[in-house]
């Protein structure tokens, strides 16, 4: 089970440029002090939590030493370094970020490489004690769900995915953060929130179109001390991330802030059962427990094609592919950047649906037909966020 985070919560730490990506050997030794008492300062300033530096501490963005990535040892010396100077009352946050690949079909890192990779990571972070994970804004989808498999490989502690997007509220991927929001809560997340380029204003209107689908807390990266607080709170909004641009006065004006918000007059909307959020890589799509998914998509070197023609063509909203043999597991994961409305993945074998629910990059739904065992499904809905009509 994971353990819960104290809110309202305020974070501390985040991540300085000069110092960013890093190693141990290259910058710490000449700058342990100086991060340290940045650290120290976030604390005494109130944060309840305080991000170690690994952003980039995964084996694709650390420089190598005589031919090996020095994963382990540069996240426990951070983390270690960070837990000293803010103390045994402060949450310690490993941070993890992106690592710059490009995926297949259109790099050469597949996902489940990516998975290892973060995986790496996430152990030595849970192996130097940290309390909780974030997942760095930055991110790809894709990024996101292999460090959130990966993070449960190591630990059940709680993880905060933070997000930056535009007036739009889209990502510099193009994902809109609603589709995020659905996808990483589906899969366990324990608060998601965001920082928005375009501003206060554009950055309540994006965490407003997220509230009526949010089922855990949301968090917002606070850029300056005056920022107005309560109608973020009134958005649902309980976790506070120091912006880069806050100094030690500005967060601790912030944390006094806080202590005046009046968190009790969040109201959590009603969430209509009808109304079923489910999200490709980009997309947010909403469907009823009735939704009709049309003809049955094979997996074949057509796949393409008919993905596009049938969301096209038919107006039901949703689409259903079937996943019948090895093979198609390949063929699904190299098309399905295609899927842009709901999907429906289906297959009677039990290994190739989690194979399938493993790739897509998005939060599939399931119609309820064929034999699959309940508990199996359960499992399913758990760890990928499957949705289960």
């Amino acid at each position: 089970m994971d353990i819960p985070l104290p809110l309202p919560l305020l974070i501390g730490g985040a991540e300085d440029s000069e110092h960013a990506g890093a190693r141990e050997s290259t910058w710490l030794p000449g700058h342990r002090e100086k991060l340290s008492l940045i650290q120290q300062t976030w604390a005494a300033a109130g944060c309840g939590a305080v991000v170690a530096p690994t952003f980039r501490g995964n084996r694709f963005r650390l420089p190598r030493r005589d031919g090996e990535e020095d994963v382990r040892g540069y996240n426990r010396t951070l983390v270690e370094l960070t837990r000293r100077s803010a103390g045994a009352e402060v949450l310690v946050a490993g941070c993890m970020g992106p690592a710059g690949q490009e995926l297949e079909p259109f790099g050469d890192v597949s996902f489940e490489e990516l998975v290892t990779a973060y995986a790496e990571q996430a152990a030595a972070l849970a192996e130097a004690g940290v309390d909780l994970f974030l997942l760095a804004e930055g991110m790809t989808m894709a990024e996101e769900r292999a460090a959130m498999l990966a993070v449960r490989q190591a630990s059940d502690h709680p993880v905060v995915v933070l997000a930056s997007c535009d007036k739009e509220g889209r990502t510099q991927w193009g994902t809109d953060v609603l589709a995020a929001l659905i996808v990483m809560q589906g899969m366990g997340a324990a608060a998601f929130g965001l920082s928005c380029r375009e501003g206060e204003e554009a950055l309540l209107e994006q965490l407003q179109r997220l509230t009526p689908y949010a089922s855990i807390p949301l968090a917002a990266v606070i850029s300056r001390a005056g920022q107005a607080l309560q109608p973020l709170a009134e958005a649902g909004v309980k976790l506070f991330a120091c912006g880069g641009e806050l100094s030690g006065e500005g967060t601790a004006a912030l944390s006094r802030a806080l202590e005046q918000v009046d968190f009790s007059r969040f109201v959590p909307p009603e969430h209509d059962p009808d109304v079923i959020p489910c999200a490709s890589e980009k997309e947010a799509r909403f469907i009823t427990p009735d939704v009709d998914v049309g003809e049955t998509i094979e997996c074949t070197s057509d796949l393409m094609e008919e993905i596009l023609e049938a969301e096209e063509t038919c107006p039901q909203g949703a689409l259903k592919i079937a996943i019948l043999e090895e093979d198609d597991v390949a063929i699904f994961a190299e098309n399905q950047y295609a899927v842009r409305d709901a999907l429906c993945l289906w297959s009677d074998v039990p290994e190739l649906l989690e194979q399938a629910l493993r790739v897509y990059q998005g939060r599939a739904f399931w119609d309820g037909t064929g034999d699959l065992e309940p508990e199996f499904l359960a499992e399913m809905s758990r760890k990928y966020g499957l949705v289960l009509l």
